[in-house]
């Protein structure tokens, strides 16, 4: 079973509304990869993907089918609905970019033709500055021309039904994906390491060590990132594993600093929470599974409805600036 319906079974056990909550932070794109049969297996292996289907966007006519693509020039695409509690929208394109080589125009594996083209598709206007800012991240990374194909959606054609889930029903059909991936982590972890009990003691503060490893909890308004709104990530004291970026944090004025979602839908762990008579999501880091707080359902509405109530001690800030230097490069698309 897919890693989300785990943690959304947890949200439905501990959240009363939400369902609500996620009904209103859900998104969609349209991604075209190559064969969209790999494509669909792929992301239906993500977690905070909710939805996907196959189809035909971005051809010159309004309709059309698996036969007439080279006349109506169509790409294979997936439209993906996915949950912005769980998963942003920039770890989606970075996903994509993943299983896709976006150099190559009109080919992708052993297939060739215009509908194997690569493009991102969007219906809503709002995600075009994200994902220009992705690809000028991406195209910065190369002096390869980047060929992938952004435009607004102009159709969309529903597949026929063996092409939906076909890998689901064909498990040894082709894919030029290497589905294994989906398993693994997006960035190269190596490098988080979970220090020695007495490294751990001798690297931290008595205040940091006693609520990443005993579950305590610092004073209100006392934390140096309570108020502070620098553009960064903030990375899990002990480890060093990105947890959250600026780009998520808000002032909820409950004394602590607050987030509306994970950097990534892999940083965090969730766990039922009973102590002190009170039934709680907890939040640990998932590289240490150190204790840095809970997620609670009243966050910003427009935001999806959750507040992550972490403990400052818990965290580093890593400036935008210094970000670079510090090892953190591929984590600068999660910051605006």
């Amino acid at each position: 079973m897919k890693k989300i319906l785990v943690v959304a079974m947890l949200f439905l056990a501990i959240f009363s509304n939400a369902k609500e909550n996620n009904m209103q932070n859900m998104e969609e794109i349209y991604l075209a990869g190559g064969c969209f049969w790999g494509t669909q297996a792929y992301f239906d292996k993500i977690n905070g993907v909710i939805k996907t289907d196959v189809g035909y966007a971005n051809g010159i006519t309004d309709e059309t089918n698996y036969r007439s693509l080279k006349q109506t020039a169509h790409a294979e695409t997936v439209h993906i609905v996915f949950d912005r509690n769980v998963i942003s929208f920039e770890e989606i394109l970075a996903h994509y970019f993943r299983i896709i080589n976006p150099f190559s125009l009109n080919k992708q594996g052993n297939d060739v033709g215009v509908q194997y083209r690569t493009g991102i598709y969007y219906k809503n206007l709002a995600l075009r500055a994200d994902i220009d800012r992705f690809m000028a991240y991406e195209q910065g990374k190369t002096d390869k021309k980047i060929v992938v194909e952004v435009e607004m959606l102009k159709n969309y054609i529903l597949a026929e039904d063996y092409h939906q889930k076909y890998l689901d029903k064909n498990p040894n059909g082709y894919c030029h994906i290497d589905l294994e991936l989906a398993k693994k982590p997006l960035y190269d972890e190596s490098k988080f390491k979970m220090p020695s009990q007495s490294d751990l003691k001798e690297k931290l503060t008595d205040l940091q060590y006693s609520v990443i490893r005993e579950k305590a909890t610092e004073r209100p308004y006392s934390s140096e990132y309570d108020k502070f709104d620098k553009k960064g990530i903030y990375v899990d004291v002990a480890t060093g594993k990105p947890l959250f970026s600026s780009n998520d944090k808000f002032d909820a004025g409950c004394g602590w600093p607050s987030f509306t979602k994970p950097i990534t839908s892999d940083a965090l762990n969730y766990n039922k929470d009973l102590s002190h008579g009170m039934t709680r999501t907890e939040v640990t880091s998932k590289i240490g599974q150190n204790h840095l707080g809970h997620v609670f359902d009243d966050g910003p509405r427009d935001k999806g409805g959750l507040r992550y109530c972490i403990n400052g001690a818990s965290l580093k800030f890593i400036p935008l600036e210094d970000m670079d230097k510090e090892g953190y490069s591929e984590y600068k698309v999660y910051v605006k």
